[in-house]
């Protein structure tokens, strides 16, 4: 289980745990936390669970592979170090304290 720290545009903080094996946006969906939409289910399909990883965790979460770049070119104001689709981050004990912030909005 990890606590993970989901933050609106606004400002507004969620710390919630999440279950190991669940994605990041599993658990923000089971959490009604708002901000990602994950229109198409984690099918990495689409990019409404866009998110922009604390910079202290980029490099601790496994690369993007080729799907995620190509989704990602479709989110609202991408980060090139930062941006991540939450249906492709999967939670671990590792991930325990992650921080990631929504985007104005989704696309």
């Amino acid at each position: 289980m990890a606590k993970i720290t989901y933050i609106e545009h606004n400002g507004t903080r969620h710390e919630v745990e999440v279950a190991n094996g669940l994605t990041v946006m599993e658990g923000a969906r089971d959490n009604n936390i708002p901000g990602i939409e994950a229109d198409c289910g984690g099918a990495c399909a689409c990019s409404t669970c866009h998110v922009y990883v604390a910079p202290e965790w980029v490099d601790k979460l496994p690369p993007r592979e080729d799907m995620e770049e190509d989704m990602l070119d479709f989110a609202y104001e991408p980060d090139p170090q930062r941006s991540r689709l939450t249906c492709q981050i999967k939670v671990t004990d590792a991930l325990d304290g992650l921080v990631v912030q929504m985007p104005e909005r989704q696309i």
